[in-house]
């Protein structure tokens, strides 16, 4: 299915709106990790207890943060569940000492025996992280997310050039890096599964570059007159259809997600809807330019003609 035909959009003249607009998202985002927010850290990392409770009737949570506090449970976080369940609340507890984790469950259950009466709740689940494993967890993470980049870093490398993976890395960080600062401003926790969806959007992210940087490799053999930015620019119209139909659909279903999913489900499916908006953005606003700016800054340096490597068993691209 092709939605655009004959598409002739100027994508490069454009760059410095592209530009503004990362710059603008990438501020806000670094500013409020510094500044306002940090990185909100869920249980998983920071370290204590979730503890799941099913009420009979739609509780106030302001009884229920009282009875927190007059059991000596300081800076407990209340909140309810709006999924199918109404009557369902989170009790988020904070980092605590090793030794007293594994009370968690039970002094919740006092702490509401002395508002509530007995049978008027259960608890449905608890969960808890050492300080210790938060850290590890915390490490973890950071590598996997490191250790996928380079990986694709490597792969791009052989298959294009260098100068693609550089490029396509630093895509993929700036799509991470807005979506991490979207959490921060909107001070939602990221947890393993936010971590998860990060990866999932990193390999989406690379993927939509890849399929921009195959046509434009195609391209330069093709159409040895045009300059280095027609050329681009050509690759991205030839290839808009299919970046519109693939995300268009692929968002939609991560939406609907975000949408009807439930409280659990919401932090993953807000990272894979901010993500895979910035990660088709960046496809075409940040990867591609990328390699137009690197080239024709190497072009004014050396003295030569603008052209990008079209692999090592293509013929080189004479202009």
């Amino acid at each position: 299915m092709e939605f655009f035909r004959s598409t002739n959009i100027d994508w490069l003249g454009k760059k410095w709106y592209f530009l503004g607009f990362s710059l603008i998202f990438s501020v806000a985002g670094v500013l409020s990790m510094c500044f306002w927010h940090g990185i909100p850290k869920g249980v998983d990392f920071k370290g204590g207890s979730q503890v799941k409770v099913s009420f009979t009737q739609q509780p106030n949570e302001d009884t229920i943060r009282t009875s927190m506090d007059r059991s000596g449970i300081k800076d407990a976080t209340i909140q309810r569940l709006n999924g199918d369940v109404p009557n369902e609340v989170l009790i988020t507890l904070p980092q605590q000492n090793e030794a007293s984790l594994d009370a968690s469950r039970q002094a919740v259950i006092n702490a509401l025996g002395t508002n509530f009466s007995t049978g008027s709740f259960k608890i449905e689940d608890s969960y808890t992280v050492g300080p210790k494993a938060g850290q590890q967890l915390q490490q973890q993470a950071l590598l996997a997310t490191v250790y996928s980049l380079l990986g694709m870093l490597i792969y791009l490398w052989f298959r294009f050039e260098l100068i693609y993976g550089v490029a396509a890395v630093v895509a993929v960080f700036h799509d991470t890096l807005i979506t991490i600062g979207a959490f921060s401003l909107t001070n939602k926790e990221i947890s393993l599964t936010v971590i998860a969806a990060l990866l999932t959007l990193i390999g989406y992210s690379m993927n939509d570059t890849i399929v921009v940087f195959d046509r434009i490799r195609e391209d330069l053999l093709e159409n040895r007159r045009e300059t280095l930015a027609e050329t681009v620019n050509r690759a991205i119209n030839q290839t808009l259809s299919r970046t519109v139909l693939t995300s268009g659909l692929t968002f939609l279903t991560v939406l609907c997600l975000f949408l009807f999913g439930g409280e659990v489900l919401h932090p993953f499916s807000f990272a894979l809807v901010v993500g895979i908006l910035i990660g088709t953005y960046s496809s075409i606003a940040v990867a591609a330019p990328m390699l137009v700016a690197y080239q024709e800054w190497r072009s004014r340096t050396k003295g030569t003609a603008a052209t990008l490597p079209t692999g090592k068993a293509a013929k080189p691209v004479v202009r």
